[in-house]
Formats: C-alpha cells, sequence, structure tokens
C-alpha cells in the first residue's frame, strides 16, 4: 500500500472536508474496501454523538469486515487528508468519539478474543469487543478482567484502553493502565507496530520509547511538580510511564511498558488493532456492608477510614439517587433492601476474597468500626450472593438513573470526575456543593469514595444559559481541585469537555511535551484531532448537541401535532429542587413529543446482550441504526429539522424505524426511559398520513372487524395455508411470506362455537349479577377475551374461565352486537390511532361500570391486555381510562394476586414434565414475568425455568412478512429455540399468540398458555 508523504491536516477535528473530497472518500472506500460505507445524512447523524453534550457531524462512517479494511481505510482517508477517528461503543462522556472524521466503527465485526492463557493469566482480545463479553468467556476458567466499569454490558475493551477506564474496583486492581501488557497498533503512516514492555522493543517501537524517554528526563522538573499524585489521573498522556508518579505503579516491577503511553491518549496516537491484557483470578467469595448515613458530610468523612479494611470497592450513592431509584418500579424492591430509615447517603463497601467466612469478619469490622465513628446499627449485612448483584445493578444504572431528570435541564458532565485524596474528599464535595448553590443548580454525587473520584453533574440547560454556568462552575472547581492537590480528569478522560484543562493541570512545558509525542507518533494529524492537543473551548455552543440560540445554528424543534399525549414530558424541572412543573407546560412546540426522543443520552445501554429484551433488532444486525440509541437520535435529527425538510415522514425515517417491533423492552430497560415503541406508533401515523395506508396494512388493522365474518368460511381463508400456489401469490400480492403458516380460522369461536352459548351460561353472569356480587363482597372477575384468543385459539379462552371458575369467582364477559371488543393493538401496529381510539374507547366504556365497581379486568394476550394499561392512557380517553387500567391484570397477574393473598385455590395435578416458559415483551415490560413463575409454581413438583430471551421475533404481524422473516427467525434463534430444541420433553408455556406461532413454526412444538395448562392438571 502506497505511504504518502505526511502533510497536515485541518484544524481541531470540528471543520468538515469539503464535498468533492468527501465524494472521493465515498468512492474510494466503496472500490477499495468489503466494509459499510455510510455516508448519508441520517447515518452521520447517528454517529455525530456519544453520551456526551457534544454533536460534530462525522465526514462519513466506516464499518470494516478485516484487518485489510482497517489498514486499507487508513491510508485512503491519509491520503486525502480526512482525519480518522475509532469508534467502539461510542459511550464516551466527554465527546471522545466525535468529530469531524471518518468514523470507523470497530464494535460490529471486530470483538472477538484472539488468545486466552489461561495459566499466564492473560488474553488477547479484539477492540471492539465488550467488556462483559470478554468476561463472560473468561469465566469458565477462574478469569476475569477486573476494570469493571459501570457500562460493562456495552463498553468496549478499545474504549477502555483509549479512555483509561476504572471502575468500581480500581482501589484492588488499578486502572485500565494497570491492566494492559501489549497493544498492536496502526500508526497514521500505515505502518503497524507492537507495543510492548520497553526492554523487548526494537526499531520504531523502540525509537518511539527513546524518544518519550528523553521528554520525561527532560521534564522531571515539572512532572515532580505538577503531577497529580492519585490513583485516578487519566489527563494528557502517559508521560510518567518513566518516572511514576501514581500512587499504584504500572508495573509490579518497576519496569516500563509502551502501550501504557497508547492507554488513555483517545486514539489520538495510534489506531489499535489489538490488546493484551492482564486477568485476575475471579474472586469465590464476595461480602457487601451497606453503611447507612445521616448526613452525606458524614459518609464522606468515613470513607478515609473505611478503606483501612483493605475492601475491594468503596461505592457511594446519594440521597437524590436513591430517591430516583425507589422511583424505577425495576430498581424500588433492590434498594429497599438497602435502607435503614432516610438515609442521606449510603456507602457499599464490599469485600472480596476465596473464603466467605473470612470476608464475614470483615464485614463485621465494618460493623465495629461504624461504631467507633458513632453511627452503631448503621450497616445493612449482605453476605449471600443474588442481593449483592441486585444492588450493585442499581449502582452501576446510577447514571442513567440520574439521566432520567425530565425537561431540558440535564445533569450534564463536565467535572463529573475530580479526584482528590481521601482525606480532602469531605471538604471538597461540601465545597463544591456551595458552588452549584452560587449558579442556581445543584449535584448529585455518586460512585467511586474509595479513590476519592465522584461523579457529580450539576443541572444546568445547554440551550439557554448552561454554558457560561458550565465555564464558571469549573473554574471554580478547577481551583478547589488544586487546594486538595487533586486530579481534573479522573476517570472519564479529556475528550472536548476537559481537553482545554489539560494545561492548566500539567503548566505550559508538559502541555509542549504532549504535543510533541502527538506530533512524534501521528505527525499529520490523522488520528481523531482536536482532542488532548489543541482542543476547542468545552463551551463553544456551536458543538453542543443542543445549541444555544447564540450559536450559528442553534437547535430548533419542528412544530409537530403529536397523536399521541406526549404531555408528561413536556415540562420544565427546577435545577435545584429538580421538581417538575405541570404537564404540557413545557414549551415543546411537538407537544412533549420531542422532549421525550431528547431523554436518550446515548449511553448506549441498549446495546447490551444480558438477560434483558432490548434491543432485539440490535442483537440481529448489530446496526447502530436498529438500535433504540441510533433511532432515538435519528427522531431527534428529524424533528429538529437537522436532517432536511420532511424527513420525519420521509423514507429512510421510516427504514430506521422498520425493524422495531414494539417489543417495549427499553421502556423498562432504558434507564432514561425511552419508549421506542410508543414513538414507533407517532411516527407510523404521520408517515401513513402521508404516504397512505397499503392494502397488507388494512388486512392487519381491521382484523377484529372481519374476524366474525370470517369465522363463517374458515375453509375459504384458510386455502392460503393448504392451496398450492397460493401462499406464493399471497407474498407477491399482499407481503406475507410464503414460507410462514397464517393463523387458521375456525367456526368454534369463543363466541360463536357449537355450545357456546350453553358454556357461557354456565361459566359466565350478566354485568349486573356480577356487579350485584361484587359489592356483596364475592369474588369476582371480567375475563376479556382478546380478538386472537377468541377467533384462533378458543380453548385458552374456555381454560381461563375453568379455572377461575373451578376457584369459586363469579365470571362476566363483554360482548356487543355484530362482534366483540377489542383494545385498538391492530390499528396502533398501522399508524391508525384515530381508530385505535374508537375502538379502545368503546371497549374502555364496556368495562367502566366494572372497574368501578372494583371488579378486576382479567386478560390473556399480553398485548392486547396491557394496551389498556399503556397506550390506551394516551389517547385521550380521559380519566376513564386511568379507572379501568387500575383493574387490568393479565390472568397470571390476577392468579398469582389472588393466591398470595389467600383467595385462590384449586386442586392440580403434577405436570409429570419439565416446564419451560418464554415470556411475551410486555409481559418483561410490566414486570409479569415473575407472576407468571409464581402461578406455574402452584402445580405440585413443578420447577419452571424461564429462557432468558428477547424478542421471539414474531412481534404481530412483523414475523409474517416476507421483508422481515430472516430477521424474525434470527432473533427467535438467538437463544428461544435453541432452548427448546435442547428440551424435547419440556412443557412449553408462552403467554403470547405470537410467540406460540413462532415457536411452532420454528422448532415444531406446540406452545401452552398458562391458563391452558392449569386447566388441563385441574382435579375434578
Amino acid at each position: 500500500m502506497q505511504i504518502d508523504a505526511p502533510h497536515r491536516l485541518r484544524p481541531a477535528g470540528t471543520v468538515l472536508p469539503d464535498t468533492d473530497t468527501l465524494d472521493a472518500l465515498a468512492r474510494r472506500l466503496r472500490s477499495e474496501t468489503e466494509g459499510e460505507v455510510l455516508f448519508d445524512i441520517g447515518a452521520r447523524g447517528r454517529y455525530a454523538t456519544d453520551a456526551s453534550i457534544y454533536q460534530i457531524m462525522p465526514a462519513g462512517v466506516f464499518v470494516p469486515t478485516s484487518e485489510r479494511d482497517i489498514a486499507t481505510a487508513i491510508g485512503i482517508a491519509r491520503s486525502l487528508q480526512v482525519p480518522v477517528l475509532a469508534r467502539g461503543g461510542g459511550t464516551s462522556q466527554c465527546g471522545q468519539t466525535t468529530g469531524a472524521a471518518l468514523v470507523i466503527d470497530n464494535s460490529k465485526h471486530f470483538r472477538s478474543v484472539l488468545a486466552v492463557d489461561a495459566q499466564a493469566g492473560t488474553a488477547t482480545v479484539e477492540p471492539g469487543l465488550v467488556l462483559d463479553h470478554l468476561n463472560a468467556q473468561l469465566k469458565p476458567h477462574g478469569l476475569w478482567f477486573p476494570v469493571d466499569v459501570s457500562t460493562s454490558a456495552q463498553a468496549t475493551l478499545g474504549g477502555m484502553a483509549g479512555n483509561n477506564s476504572c471502575g468500581s474496583r480500581s482501589i484492588a486492581y488499578g486502572n485500565m493502565v494497570h491492566n494492559v501488557l501489549g497493544a498492536s497498533a496502526w500508526l497514521s503512516d500505515g505502518q503497524a507496530l507492537d507495543f510492548g514492555p520497553v526492554s523487548g522493543l526494537h526499531g520504531r517501537a523502540a525509537e518511539i520509547a527513546g524518544f518519550v524517554r528523553g521528554l520525561a528526563e527532560q521534564h522531571r522538573p515539572e512532572i515532580e511538580a505538577h503531577w497529580p499524585k492519585v490513583l485516578r489521573r487519566v489527563a494528557g498522556y502517559n508521560l510518567d510511564i518513566f518516572h511514576n508518579q501514581n500512587e499504584k505503579p504500572y508495573t509490579a516491577d518497576g519496569s516500563v511498558n509502551l502501550a501504557h503511553l497508547l492507554v488513555g491518549s483517545e486514539g489520538t496516537l495510534a489506531y489499535t488493532r489489538s490488546l493484551t491484557l492482564r486477568l485476575s483470578e475471579l474472586p469465590r467469595a464476595k461480602v457487601l456492608g451497606v453503611v447507612n448515613f445521616p448526613t452525606f458530610h458524614a459518609g464522606m468523612d468515613a470513607a478515609q477510614h473505611i478503606v483501612k479494611l483493605g475492601p475491594s470497592a468503596v461505592e457511594l450513592v446519594d440521597r437524590t439517587m436513591i430517591e430516583l431509584s425507589l422511583a424505577n418500579p425495576a430498581f424500588r424492591p433492590t434498594i429497599e433492601t438497602a435502607l435503614i430509615g432516610r438515609p442521606a447517603a449510603i456507602l457499599l463497601v464490599e469485600f472480596a476474597g476465596a473464603d466467605k467466612a473470612a470476608l464475614r469478619a470483615q464485614l463485621r469490622q465494618l460493623v465495629e468500626l461504624m461504631g467507633d465513628l458513632g453511627l452503631p446499627g448503621s450497616v445493612v449485612e449482605m453476605a449471600d450472593d443474588a442481593p449483592q448483584k441486585n444492588l450493585w445493578e442499581v449502582r452501576k444504572a446510577g447514571l442513567n438513573i440520574m439521566m432520567s431528570l425530565k425537561g431540558d435541564g440535564k445533569p450534564v458532565s463536565f467535572i463529573e470526575d475530580c479526584a482528590v485524596p481521601l482525606e480532602h474528599l469531605a471538604e471538597y464535595t461540601d465545597a463544591l456543593t456551595e458552588v452549584f448553590a452560587r449558579h442556581g443548580s445543584r449535584g448529585t454525587w455518586y460512585a467511586h469514595a474509595s479513590v476519592g473520584t465522584l461523579h457529580v453533574r450539576p443541572i444546568l440547560d445547554m440551550r439557554q444559559d448552561g454554558a457560561a454556568k458550565m465555564r464558571a462552575i469549573a473554574e471554580e472547581a478547577s481551583a478547589l481541585v488544586r487546594r486538595y492537590k487533586g486530579a481534573y480528569s479522573g476517570e472519564h478522560g479529556d475528550g472536548l469537555c476537559r481537553g482545554e484543562w489539560i494545561e492548566w493541570q500539567f503548566g505550559p512545558k508538559l502541555n509542549d511535551a504532549f504535543r510533541a509525542i502527538k506530533q512524534h507518533l501521528d505527525p499529520i494529524g490523522l488520528f481523531n484531532p482536536g482532542k488532548i492537543i489543541d482542543p476547542p473551548r468545552m463551551d463553544d455552543g456551536a458543538l453542543f448537541r443542543f445549541a444555544p440560540a447564540t450559536a450559528s445554528a442553534p437547535y430548533r424543534r419542528i412544530p409537530l401535532t403529536p397523536v399521541l399525549d406526549w404531555s408528561a414530558w413536556n415540562v420544565d424541572a427546577d435545577p435545584v429542587t429538580e421538581a417538575t412543573t405541570a404537564p404540557g407546560t413545557g414549551g415543546d412546540v411537538t407537544g412533549g413529543f420531542a422532549k421525550a426522543v431528547e431523554m436518550c443520552n446515548n449511553n448506549g445501554h441498549c446495546r447490551k446482550f444480558d438477560a434483558g429484551t432490548m434491543c432485539p433488532s440490535y442483537r440481529v444486525t448489530r446496526d447502530e441504526q436498529h438500535l433504540t440509541r441510533g433511532r432515538a437520535n435519528t427522531l431527534r435529527l428529524a424533528v429538529s429539522g437537522q436532517l432536511g425538510p420532511d424527513a420525519f415522514t420521509g423514507e429512510a425515517m421510516h427504514e430506521t424505524m422498520d425493524l422495531c417491533v414494539g417489543c417495549k423492552g427499553c421502556k423498562r430497560d432504558c434507564p432514561t426511559g425511552v419508549d421506542m415503541a410508543r414513538m414507533k406508533i407517532e411516527f407510523l401515523a404521520h408517515y401513513k398520513a402521508r404516504h397512505g395506508h397499503t392494502l397488507k396494512d388494512r388486512i392487519v388493522a381491521h382484523l377484529p372487524r372481519y374476524a366474525r365474518a370470517a369465522s363463517r368460511l374458515p375453509w375459504l381463508l384458510n386455502l392460503r395455508n393448504t392451496l398450492p400456489g397460493a401462499a406464493w401469490l399471497g407474498e407477491r400480492l399482499l407481503g406475507f411470506s410464503a414460507r410462514r403458516s397464517l393463523p387458521t380460522w375456525r367456526r368454534d369461536t369463543f363466541w360463536r362455537g357449537g355450545d357456546a352459548a350453553g358454556a357461557r351460561g354456565a361459566l359466565f353472569s350478566d354485568r349486573e349479577s356480577t356487579l350485584a356480587a361484587a359489592r356483596a363482597g364475592q369474588k369476582t372477575a371480567v375475563l376479556f377475551v382478546d380478538t386472537f384468543n377468541g377467533s384462533f385459539e378458543s380453548e385458552n379462552a374456555w381454560a381461563a374461565a375453568r379455572v377461575l371458575a373451578a376457584a369459586g369467582y363469579r365470571l362476566h364477559t363483554i360482548e356487543k352486537d355484530g362482534g366483540h371488543h377489542c383494545c385498538g393493538r391492530t390499528y396502533l401496529a398501522t399508524g391508525m390511532v384515530a381508530q385505535a381510539k374508537a375502538t379502545a374507547g368503546a371497549l374502555v366504556d364496556a368495562l367502566l361500570p366494572l372497574a368501578q365497581a372494583g371488579v378486576p379486568i382479567v386478560g390473556l394476550e399480553p398485548s392486547c391486555l396491557l394496551t389498556l394499561r399503556d397506550e390506551a392512557l394516551v389517547m385521550g380517553l380521559g380519566e376513564k381510562a386511568v379507572t379501568v387500567a387500575g383493574q387490568a391484570l393479565l390472568f397470571e397477574e390476577f392468579v398469582a394476586r389472588e393466591a398470595k393473598a389467600g383467595r385462590f385455590a384449586v386442586g392440580l395435578r403434577a405436570a409429570g414434565k419439565p416446564i419451560l416458559l418464554h415470556g411475551h415483551c410486555h409481559q418483561k415490560a410490566f414486570g409479569a414475568v415473575a407472576p407468571i413463575l409464581d402461578v406455574l409454581r402452584l402445580i405440585p413438583g413443578a420447577q419452571p425455568e424461564l429462557i432468558e430471551s428477547s424478542c421471539c421475533g414474531m412481534a404481530g404481524s412483523f414475523g409474517y412478512e416476507a421483508k422481515h422473516l430472516e430477521v424474525s427467525m434470527q432473533m427467535a434463534e438467538a437463544s428461544l429455540l435453541p432452548k427448546i430444541r435442547q428440551h424435547p420433553d419440556a412443557i412449553v408455556v408462552a403467554d403470547g399468540t405470537s410467540c406460540r406461532h413462532q415457536i411452532a413454526d420454528g422448532a415444531g412444538r406446540d406452545a401452552w398458555h398458562v391458563a391452558r395448562l392449569l386447566d388441563s392438571l385441574l382435579v375434578a
């Protein structure tokens, strides 16, 4: 490959190359590489932000498939004088991964573990590998990589190295720099080098080491005078590898490793090919002591004493974070286990080792210490693993919990990881709190009390006066850091928000030394310019995601009349009390829709692959476009006019939203509450209003209306599944995949089967009798039979009725002349919100008298019943919808609640087989999976196993469509179908109609609704 002569690139990485250059870059990448070349405005916009306050449109995005692709792309960019920015998870909090450069995304294809030497305790990995994925592969060896950042589910090792990440347990294991043994990387001239122990280097690598050594010797007095003497210092370049200033030496034997120069360099010196990591023995045992403090100051003052006990972690959660956790249904049960009364702050103190008995002794020492400090009875002791794990998950979600504040003002990252010696921690936090108060704000504190690094973010509105306040607070905070001999940048790096403070921290001479290092390794400024060296001002409004009115291109929302009610997001928040104004008072010209979209802070939690649901389409494609974050960013750019006129209802926006299956996983899993399923409904309504509905849309949407008529001629409609060529024709005309069977129509629906009238008379009472029974204190319930269970699987509805009747409940079911009531789900799925409102409104009206009387409304299909608790509340139906929602329960929720209260009891036989459970996505989103397990445990001897899966991939009509079939099956094959095949004799329980169809199509197995299983086991 040709190596061009060095030349200087455009400054700072904030100005895009000209159009001709961009066109040439895209053209050459497409012709000379095999990677994905993404230069459209939407794709570039999705990579213009990270988890910081900044936004810089990149020159283009490249997703390489091989090392050759990367090397070629670097060469092309060098020849065209276009900067290069390597990116992993895009979760940087200071703007490190934003820039007017060619962004190269390592996270899709460069995520392999290249080698593990368990005996030596080392691993070599590609830069796009996620930390949790590495540790999952190391666990069988009894090893782990211990730099356990809170974003471990989405943080890539390359990004962690670029940032010099730290994690909760750095007091025991050190920072990233202490755990990297080697690195292979490309320099900007295209040369590939191995960086490692200086003693073994040769050629160019040895020459670089000699150059840096010379700088260190030349500036030895400045290093000794100005270098922070704390563990948590990540600013600038690690020039001190030749004259250690860190309280924990970089190497155990005092040797020098040139790879440590790249750690923390934020991708400005070289492009990482691979990393060799030092592994640690996985702790065999852990115990946790949660210390409750009456004042925040007391907690900060106690930290210096607690660390002397030798804990592996000491983490802070302050009162605001406690309150936010208590307000989150997913976190409340866990945080309550840690509290004694109403503490102002808690410290999570962990001890880890080989023997739990010895650790219990350390826990007792903690209890004794707190007594000596005047706080007897302040420690919640957790020796069992499960409650510890749950509490750590809440702590890890701390930042995102904090970012869930509604309104334009948000906690802003710029001084959130200043590090000070522990003996000064209490004084520092008190003084900084006073700084916030002077500027009309406050901070929420959390994180690493063990090492004097507390994350704190004042609430600022960057669209208004936030930039001026940010500058003033930063200047006062820096004075405090200097007074207490700390480090201004202690964990999250420099990027755009702290880059200009490097010279302040180290002085002009060391800053010149850093410049010399950059010039020596990257003389043309190819890699991530504008970071560490020559950074822009932190408060340059033109670089903000939400540019203020004073900027040349201020952030403005395009007026839009939403079809759903988003007023809960259309509020303002007080930056001191965090109290919000009344819904609808926030001044959003989109009625709150834009503010809801803007809740995405780009933390990337949706990139995780753990047992949660979010985000099923990304788990298949690994494309930023098909990620909750990617969709939210595209929506934000569209509704603010940054993608051009009419972009919100354009085809590019439709393509971005297309693979969203409406699983609602983000509704529960996203810590900031981004509800992409509801946003897709809003988008579809506007898109279809502009482009019109297809015949397929109408067939899906109106299914509940024509179901009654279809059941009279089931043989005719079922010809599609049996007549040769009919499925092929259906795919050509309607788009339903010929490789799918469609639901089978039947005459014996719930409403008009042969003995339906007689069975209803035996099992159901009329409304007045039911209301009278409820007033008399009898056990009552309304069975809401949805279109799908009533029309296609009526045995489920009858089974539910028999089970509830056997338990002594007087039942009622609702009907209407000429058909049955419907929740409006199929209309919502196709963007017909007005029809959905009318349909749901009729259902609510029918249920209202019963709900007002306190009669529970019991449903079978999760997506239908839960519509009453979700979308029905934002369609303008008023308080009556709220009343009905308050009584709406899934069958399993109702049975579990009644059994717990001692009101439900039936005789059941043993199942005689293992039971596997697949939870419907909406059940997971509303916390309704645990009740199914509780109900299944009512079966004698049953030990149901929950399949750890995301969406099954069917998702209503999504999986039936030919264009979605492959993605649908890939979702199912990720974990659901393989697990079912591993247990051929198990009973499979799945309450979702679509889930059961997917299991039948993909595994050839019949899955049961839990009501049907209970009915089959009833003792006569």
